[in-house]
């Protein structure tokens, strides 16, 4: 990707490039510290297809997100070793399951099937990462992570049966 700088005089800077899938991406960057983005369709187009302005806070916040300060995504290749070892599941707590009415603690969920529970649904409620003293109903829908021998064990449970 080449980046091309046109100096504006009495404005600031214009810096363009070209995207990967053929559309032009223009930033002038005024003195005073505003931004403006313009998005080009087609490069050879006078008109932009949309901008928007931006401070130089947001014009910097941008910046570090695009640079993946706060997410970074996962290498495919790394991606397809971790899809094939880990799996997260989403399973329902069934009427007669051994887990209906006891702590995630008390149901020693982990320890009996090595599977993990990362969120519930209950009704209208959602709970991300719950603590091993939210007590399990008939109806939570659980969101389970592990290895697929272990989400079969903890399917198994919520279905009513034993983890072994």
């Amino acid at each position: 990707m080449q980046f091309k700088t046109t100096e504006l005089p009495g404005i600031g800077k214009k810096i363009s490039f070209i995207t990967a899938e053929g559309n032009m991406v223009v930033l002038v960057v005024h003195h005073s510290g505003k931004r403006e983005m313009y998005f080009f369709d087609d490069p050879d187009s006078d008109e932009a297809d949309f901008s928007i302005s931006m401070t130089s806070d947001e014009t910097r916040e941008l910046g570090a997100q695009l640079l993946g300060a706060m997410y970074q995504p996962v290498d495919m290749d790394k991606m397809k070793m971790f899809k094939k070892q880990i799996i997260i599941e989403w399973v329902d707590v069934k009427k007669g399951s051994p887990l209906v009415g006891k702590t995630i603690g008390q149901s020693q969920i982990r320890t009996r099937t090595g599977a993990s529970i990362i969120g519930i649904v209950k009704g209208e409620d959602n709970i991300a990462v719950p603590d091993i003293d939210v007590i399990l109903h008939e109806g939570d829908v659980l969101m389970i992570c592990g290895k697929q021998a272990q989400i079969a064990k903890l399917t198994k449970l919520c279905e009513g049966g034993d983890a072994s």
